[in-house]
């Protein structure tokens, strides 16, 4: 059987255009990605070789190609995008769970952050 582990990259801030309000979409906000990707990296421990698992600088660039390249009215949508482009791109992950937070929504209240999480697996 094969190890699982993960290479998680936490808090990828972005400055993106996101919401189902107008305001939102034009003033824009902060986002932020927290990545859990879950994968078999045994054999570029032992071999100390970058070509035989997950880059994450190329995963952040999946990312923020996805958060910035087009408005989402919600975050949801935007966390099955992002779970979708992560297993479309790299194989070597079977399951990713995505975590996207939008700093001071708009609600009648004070929150500090709303979150969705996405977890999906390779089929």
């Amino acid at each position: 059987m094969p190890d699982i582990n993960i290479i998680r990259i936490k808090n990828a801030v972005f400055y993106a255009y996101h919401g189902a309000y107008k305001d939102e979409q034009n003033l824009g906000g902060k986002f932020e990605v927290d990545i859990d990707m879950h994968c078999d990296f045994a054999e570029a421990a032992h071999n100390d070789n970058l070509e035989i698992t997950v880059d994450y600088e190329k995963v952040y660039a999946v990312i923020k190609e996805l958060v910035e390249g087009k408005k989402y009215f919600l975050i949801e949508a935007l966390g099955y995008k992002i779970a979708d482009g992560i297993l479309d791109n790299f194989g070597m992950v079977g399951r990713v769970d995505v975590r996207v937070r939008k700093n001071n929504p708009p609600v009648r209240g004070v929150i500090d952050a709303v979150e969705v999480e996405v977890q999906r697996e390779r089929t």
